[in-house]
């Protein structure tokens, strides 16, 4: 547990906001190379305008069954330039107080790394390992959408990324649906000539209260999140932006909201006498493992052998997982001792890494198929 505090607080110590992972994965291809772990860094970094690649280790193992794939990304949310972890008399594990700890997503980092190490020291039997270190995820998973697939032949992950207690596991995640609609009307000088105008914000702000926002049914929600336009305070406005997200753990059920959010707005911009322009994208996609999958019924043993009970549910958030499942990666994602994440509070606890480092490593040396 020594050296698992030592590496937890050496990594946190590391600047590694989203597109910013250099210094990081550096510090990573160093300790999985002491580790007798075959590295590679693919171009990610690059194409997405990062310092850093997503990066990959691989050991063959000894025992002749398929791999699996253990996951845990790099970057960080801000405020994280200048961490600090602070090990508290309780156990818990926070900052100072002025920037995130970045348990999210070091504590995935230290367990993975933690029980890497003891299977060596230990000689003990596993099967073939596979391991990826993302970069953006953060950033709606960036880094793992343009992974080079072709490298990575487990069907079978744990992606360490999840808040709540060790044992915890999330198995299906959402699709997350971002837009923005534009609408346009006439400029026109608010004192001299009102009626000239055709008022952008109060059209797009007719739709907006037209928009059932929160849970407009079960299984999904929508938000609002930004509203901008106008140039000065006496021009009618021609221009106003409306961004927010929808999402679901039913893809069909995201798009169907998203066509009636459309409709809305063309139905008030028309009756205005302006226009309404709407984009949206899916960022990440909804997945489901199944609950008799081997990746769920392999969690459940790891789960009894490291004395945690197994708590396997869905999240409204996304994670890397979503586009492995995109590859067919069957897998869980794994609480690993964050708490509070993407705050100044967040805080993680020493003896929830060392339950987790116990239970990826019952993960490791499971013999099963």
């Amino acid at each position: 547990m020594s050296r698992l505090w030592d590496t937890f607080s050496a990594l946190t110590a590391i600047d590694s906001p989203s597109f910013e992972e250099r210094e990081l994965c550096d510090a990573l291809k160093q300790r999985l190379d002491a580790l007798g772990v075959q590295t590679f860094e693919d171009d990610a970094g690059a194409r997405l305008d990062g310092n850093s690649g997503n990066l990959y280790g691989f050991l063959p193992g000894d025992a002749p069954l398929p791999p699996l794939l253990f996951s845990a990304h790099m970057d960080t949310v801000e405020p994280g330039r200048g961490k600090r972890a602070i090990l508290q008399a309780d156990g818990r594990i926070t900052s100072a107080g002025d920037t995130v700890l970045g348990a999210d997503d070091v504590a995935g980092i230290a367990i993975l790394l933690e029980a890497l190490a003891r299977l060596t020291e230990g000689g003990t039997t596993c099967r073939p390992l596979e391991l990826l270190f993302p970069v953006a995820e953060e950033r709606y998973g960036l880094g793992s959408a343009r992974a080079d697939y072709g490298r990575i032949r487990a069907k079978e992950a744990y992606t360490l990324d999840l808040s709540g207690a060790i044992g915890e596991a999330a198995g299906a995640a959402p699709t997350l649906f971002s837009f923005e609609v534009t609408v346009t009307g006439k400029a026109s000088h608010a004192g001299f000539a009102p009626r000239d105008g055709i008022h952008a914000i109060a059209a797009a702000s007719k739709a907006v209260a037209r928009i059932p926002l929160g849970e407009p049914e079960p299984g999904v929600t929508v938000n609002i999140g930004r509203i901008s336009g106008g140039e000065a305070d006496n021009i009618v406005p021609a221009l106003c932006k409306v961004s927010g997200e929808i999402r679901s753990l039913s893809h069909h059920l995201v798009l169907e909201q998203w066509e009636r959010i459309q409709a809305v707005f063309e139905e008030e911009a028309q009756a205005a006498g302006a226009r309404a322009a709407a984009h949206g994208r899916v960022e990440i996609t909804a997945y489901e493992t199944p609950p008799d999958s081997p990746a769920v019924r392999r969690f459940e043993r790891a789960c009894r052998q490291a004395g945690v009970p197994a708590r396997i549910h869905a999240t409204l958030g996304g994670s890397d997982a979503n586009n492995f499942a995109l590859h067919g990666i069957q897998n869980l994602v794994l609480a690993c001792s964050m708490h509070q994440v993407h705050s100044v509070r967040e805080y993680a606890r020493l003896d929830e890494l060392e339950q987790g480092v116990q239970l990826v490593l019952a993960l490791m040396t499971d013999d099963a198929p």
